[in-house]
């Protein structure tokens, strides 16, 4: 993703209008589909009115041509009302914003509008069997035949999957390449066999309806993304930044929306009543979720502002950053779901059918550490820490 000379931006009021009808919808059916793990129908089908599914798609394709910081806003008023639905989004932008700078002009011609109308909602298939989510490797091979790129793979989770309508898969580009020399590669639904494998009965997360995927199918060969061999170079310079934003200011959104309605509820008459608003306890939980909500809103900017203008997005400190984001934003934003518990107590934090939403909030911010885990890019900072040795801060 790069700096805002490459988008027309849309204008603020105009994303906030479309912001606000999506809101709508995901508030009245973010329960339901909690309740059931289905996906969410209603709301992927307001997004796609609303030509979200175009945000990041420049506007001469007819997209909204957004950037990080309108992917960064939408994302957080979108989680603050359902986080699966917003993740699922947001991970469809990550998708788009791939397209968009390492696609072929071919495929970003006839793609890119399609996003735009609304169309073409993208999944991402990055896990596999024997590896999980390790981005930088994959083991099916990519076949090619009369200038055609031959699919078959095996995915034990991808988010959205049965509902797509086209997909990025990451494949070793041939049978004899390195497990390291992988190709990332589009392809329509209609392209393909797709054979659901397993069920999803998550604790949290429930409408992303992330099942398991076979997958088979043909492609031109112009429906690469980057170059043969070559996704590393994708996944450093689009696909993980603007992944980890994506996700930050998503799991951002709901922690910061939970802490709203504890506040809202703190301060009603009925709240003064039954709270003790002068209680130091109360008061020093409640500076605590508001420092972490503070310090993963500043991490996020930081990294906004870095993938817009560094000259290098894999000099060590920025790397240092982005991976720091993923794991601070996964830790901090749980840490507020859990602590808003201890401050409204079994009635309205812990009950299924609070008003408040918290225990939905905390179930489903329980799974950002381990998407992509944690620990993975803890020793990947280790690492890099160890080369940085000037200890090169932002500020």
């Amino acid at each position: 993703m790069t700096g805002s000379a490459e988008h027309a931006k849309p204008a603020a009021g105009d994303l906030a209008e479309r912001l606000a009808e999506v809101a709508v919808v995901l508030r009245e059916e973010a329960a339901v589909i909690d309740l059931h793990a289905t996906f969410p129908e209603r709301g992927m089908s307001a997004i796609r009115k609303q030509g979200l599914l175009g945000l990041l798609v420049p506007a001469e394709y007819g997209g909204l041509g957004g950037g990080l910081p309108e992917l960064v806003d939408a994302a957080v008023v979108l989680a603050g009302e359902c986080l699966s639905t917003a993740l699922t989004w947001a991970m469809h932008c990550q998708q788009v914003a791939a397209i968009t700078r390492h696609a072929r002009p071919r495929l970003r011609q006839d793609l890119l509008p399609r996003i735009a109308d609304g169309e073409v909602y993208i999944a991402s298939v990055t896990s596999e069997k024997g590896k999980g989510g390790h981005l930088m490797t994959a083991q099916a091979p990519l076949r090619r035949a009369g200038g055609m790129l031959e699919i078959e793979r095996d995915a034990p989770i991808v988010t959205g999957g049965q509902h797509a309508d086209g997909f990025l898969i990451t494949m070793r580009d041939d049978a004899a390449a390195p497990a390291s020399a992988v190709s990332l590669v589009y392809a329509d639904r209609a392209e393909l066999t797709l054979s659901a494998a397993g069920s999803w009965n998550p604790l949290g997360m429930r409408g992303t309806h992330s099942v398991g995927l076979r997958i088979e199918g043909r492609v031109p060969g112009h429906n690469l993304v980057g170059l043969p061999g070559e996704f590393r170079a994708v996944a450093v310079t689009t696909f993980a930044p603007v992944g980890h934003i994506a996700w930050a200011a998503c799991w951002l959104g709901a922690a910061r929306a939970a802490l709203h309605r504890v506040l809202e509820l703190l301060r009603a008459p009925a709240g003064r009543r039954q709270f003790d608003l002068r209680s130091e306890l109360l008061r020093t939980r409640l500076a605590r979720a508001r420092l972490d909500l503070d310090a993963v809103a500043a991490l996020l900017a930081q990294c906004v502002r870095d993938v817009a203008t560094a000259p290098d997005l894999e000099a060590v400190p920025v790397q240092l950053r982005l991976n720091a984001l993923k794991v601070f934003a996964a830790e901090r934003c749980f840490a507020v779901a859990d602590l808003l518990i201890e401050v409204t107590g079994l009635r309205h934090g812990y009950m299924r059918d609070a008003p408040l939403g918290l225990e939905r909030v905390f179930r489903d911010l329980r799974s950002a550490s381990l998407n992509y885990a944690n620990d993975r890019l803890l020793l990947a900072n280790g690492a890099l820490a160890l080369l940085d040795r000037g200890v090169n801060l932002a500020y």
